[in-house]
């Protein structure tokens, strides 16, 4: 943690900041939108469980506040925790739910993953390029529903697992993200058309058995690159394996 503090001061000015326009501003100052991406802010769980949502809602609605208008200029990173900052009950936190060994407990923060996981998968789709991301170690919930691949997110933990993306187009990107009644809802933007896109989707996938009964559950998420829609390639973005939470057959029958 103290490492990562010290690399913020050394290297202080090659991280994005949040623009002082709000968001009608930065939307004409930006009016091209590469990617936007919405999620359901809520699952079915137990009653206790949907009370942890209701704190990691609340965290999420001061979250998107501290990092939405950040503008990623040309050679800049962009840094999920340097944005956020830490998620105290000092700084208006609540608990809210965290997934500890697979498993949905109260903490201080919680809920903050749901974010980093819109910011990556929305990256992936644009021609900026993940530093640093960090894959969920447990496979929680069964295909069901799932409109993205397994495996497709970024966990968080301040400050040593952070989200990082560097800019190294010639164009300046923002971010905007924000809640709309029951989803989490982002997109970046530029200011100039951009001709790439790309789709993300699972390549390989395996499920393998442990020793105590356990299940891992393993992928490769690739995604392929297309220039003013004509197809520029294929590439590795991301390998996943993840202690699987409840039985295989469900995620079979999921399918």
């Amino acid at each position: 943690m103290t490492l990562r503090f010290l690399w913020w001061i050394r290297y202080g000015k090659r991280f994005a900041k949040k623009s002082g326009l709000d968001e009608e501003e930065l939307r004409h100052k930006f009016p091209f939108v590469v990617f936007s991406h919405s999620v359901p802010l809520y699952r079915n769980l137990s009653e206790t469980d949907s009370l942890l949502q209701e704190g990691k809602v609340a965290n999420l609605r001061l979250a998107t506040k501290k990092i939405s208008g950040a503008v990623v200029e040309p050679g800049k990173v962009f840094s999920y925790w340097k944005l956020l900052g830490n998620p105290t009950g000092a700084r208006g936190f609540k608990k809210g739910m965290m997934l500890e060994n697979g498993r949905p407990v109260a903490r201080t923060g919680g809920g903050l993953c749901a974010l980093s996981n819109l910011v990556y998968w929305m990256t992936l789709h644009t021609n900026l390029r993940v530093v640093e991301r960090w894959r969920h170690s447990y496979d929680v919930f069964p295909d069901s529903n799932r409109t993205q691949p397994f495996g497709s997110g970024a966990t968080c933990v301040y400050n040593y697992r952070d989200l990082m993306v560097l800019n190294s187009t010639k164009n300046a990107y923002v971010l905007l993200v924000w809640i709309d009644g029951e989803k989490l809802c982002g997109e970046w933007r530029t200011d100039v058309p951009v001709g790439d896109s790309y789709e993300v989707y699972q390549k390989e996938h395996w499920i393998t058995s442990e020793i105590g009964n356990v299940y891992v559950r393993h992928n490769r998420i690739f995604r392929k690159h297309f220039v003013d829609g004509q197809f520029d390639g294929e590439e590795l973005v991301a390998e996943n394996h993840a202690k699987m939470m409840y039985e295989p057959l469900l995620a079979q029958e999921s399918k």
